[in-house]
């Protein structure tokens, strides 16, 4: 399993969801967006539906009808009824993802000891790969 983290400065989670989410469907995956805050779902739902101006990002949200059909499933809990192997938590609370192949954690100022913290309880698990992300000159960077 992957477990990257991402620092959110310049985009906000709207964005950074938008840019993961093109890239997991481009490799035929399937994608949750985990946040507890259900405006945070809106305005991401929101932002994949006008991803781009000749395209969009097909989602929906966990409970509603289809939404086992749905590329990327918005959803309070960290349950994949889209059978996603790919997890967002979008709103900076890190949960289990066991059950996925990569998980991301989109973390800022708020939320970045609580980051920290996930980062050091990840060390030395076996079969776990972590990687960390900021922005620069308004492009993704690898730190670590």
């Amino acid at each position: 399993m992957k477990v990257d983290f991402w620092q959110l400065s310049n985009d906000g989670p709207q964005k950074v969801v938008a840019l993961i989410a093109r890239r997991v469907l481009d490799e035929g995956e399937r994608l949750l967006v985990v946040s507890a805050d259900a405006g945070q779902r809106a305005d991401i739902s929101r932002a994949l539906w006008h991803a781009g101006a000749e395209s969009f990002l097909a989602n929906g949200e966990a409970g509603a009808p289809g939404a086992e059909r749905q590329p990327v499933l918005l959803s309070d809990t960290p349950d994949a009824a889209n059978a996603a192997s790919h997890v967002v938590f979008a709103d900076g609370v890190f949960r289990d993802p066991k059950s996925f192949a990569r998980a991301f954690l989109l973390f800022d100022e708020t939320t970045k000891a609580d980051a920290r913290k996930v980062w050091r309880s990840l060390d030395g698990q076996p079969d776990l790969e972590r990687a960390f992300f900021e922005q620069e000159d308004g492009r993704w960077v690898k730190k670590a």
